[in-house]
């Protein structure tokens, strides 16, 4: 693989220089006050990216599936029932760990390439009129299918159904780079990581807790060490981890923010939105379909396109690696083999993804796919030439 080319995966993105050398620093001593400013920083950037005033920062040396186990484990105890939909892989994931954790869980089957269905979970706590759930989980993105779920519309039915229900949602691949608004939708507790909108290599999950769940810590029983979110506070107050933190990738986090605030969340948003449009319109030229089934679930973060009825899709995969040097995303659990993912997150602009679409033409023509060279290049090229003008990062 071409370290030339960018990758278009939805995960990990493509660093812009400035944050590879942020990470790539000498070794200071975590345990000094040089260490509280990056760390401090760090924390109240990840906190303006949530759009919360209220909640509490906590970054473990790990990744987005380690902030998912900080969230269970922080907050509830064996027993305890949560409610979520499987919808995707991802998704299904969470389901996993619930159970493995002891946790009863109650799953909404939906459709992969569906958002979550939020007037079934309104019927389900409703109709819970004991207040045995105790957590209702929600993928955010999802990024095995392509699809964004609405949480807004989630709090809603939780609000409608005056169930006292936690909160948590994964926002591993929508949190800086789609809107996300912790207080407004009253999210209890975000899950992201380092590695996708924050443009920064793997390693740190990234989470956010509400005061009220804050309030369920101390009472909660699943057991966690590593990550106790107490330890790492008594931590903080000391400018200091319980443990040796990953200075560098801090460091990277510290400049990331202050680059997404730079250049305006709106704007970043934005950015997202027209390159996820310039995707679509050549998906469309080519005559292929989006898994995501309708366009409210569309995603801006990552598009699964699916492939014809008989055709492997994952060939595009491994031609595109093998041939081309360029890195597309493979279908995942149910849609493997029928799809392939296009990731256009993180340091990205209009003029690298033509060079993906680009690719992607090739390769389709090269397996014998009816796909005219130039299609959706040019279908994208006209989507860009209307939309142009949107601020891009400065420094990608």
């Amino acid at each position: 693989m071409s370290f030339q080319n960018p990758v278009f995966i939805p995960g990990p993105t493509n660093m812009p220089e400035r944050l590879r050398k942020a990470v790539d620093m000498p070794t200071l001593d975590h345990r000094s006050s040089l260490f509280g400013e990056i760390l401090h920083p760090a924390l109240q950037g990840v906190k303006k990216i949530l759009k919360s005033k209220t909640a509490e920062i906590f970054i473990f040396p790990s990744t987005g599936t380690g902030g998912w186990e900080t969230a269970l484990t922080n907050t509830l105890s064996a027993g305890d029932k949560v409610l979520v939909a499987r919808n995707g892989m991802f998704s299904h994931r969470w389901i996993d760990m619930c159970q493995r954790h002891g946790l009863d869980v109650q799953i909404v089957e939906t459709p992969w390439g569906a958002g979550i269905p939020a007037d079934r979970y309104e019927e389900i706590l409703t109709a819970d009129t004991s207040h045995q759930i105790k957590a209702v989980l929600a993928t955010h993105n999802e990024t095995a299918t392509g699809v964004v779920s609405d949480i807004a519309a989630v709090r809603r039915a939780m609000d409608a159904a005056s169930h006292p229900a936690l909160l948590f949602v994964d926002g591993v691949s929508s949190i800086a780079s789609m809107d996300f608004r912790m207080d407004e939708w009253g999210v209890d507790i975000a899950v992201t990581g380092s590695q996708k909108g924050f443009m920064l290599p793997a390693g740190l999950a990234i989470t956010g807790f509400s005061p009220k769940a804050m309030a369920t810590v101390d009472a909660a029983k699943l057991p966690r060490t590593f990550f106790d979110i107490r330890d790492m506070a008594k931590g903080y107050a000391a400018d200091a981890y319980p443990y040796t933190p990953a200075v560098g990738l801090l460091n990277g986090l510290k400049l990331s923010t202050e680059m997404l605030l730079g250049e305006g969340l709106d704007n970043v948003f934005a950015r997202h939105t027209r390159i996820a449009g310039g995707v679509r319109a050549a998906v469309d030229a080519w005559g292929l379909e989006l898994c995501a089934k309708s366009a409210d679930v569309y995603s801006d973060t990552v598009s699964a396109i699916c492939t014809p009825e008989g055709f492997n899709a994952t060939d595009i995969v491994s031609l595109a690696a093998k041939k081309y040097d360029v890195a597309f995303g493979v279908g995942l659990g149910e849609v493997a083999g029928k799809l392939f993912r296009i990731g256009h997150l993180g340091s990205l602009t209009d003029v690298m993804m033509l060079s993906g679409l680009a690719t992607a033409e090739m390769c389709m023509a090269d397996l014998g796919l009816n796909i005219r060279l130039g299609a959706g290049v040019a279908a994208a090229q006209e989507h860009f030439r209307s939309t142009a003008g949107v601020p891009v990062l400065a420094a990608a």
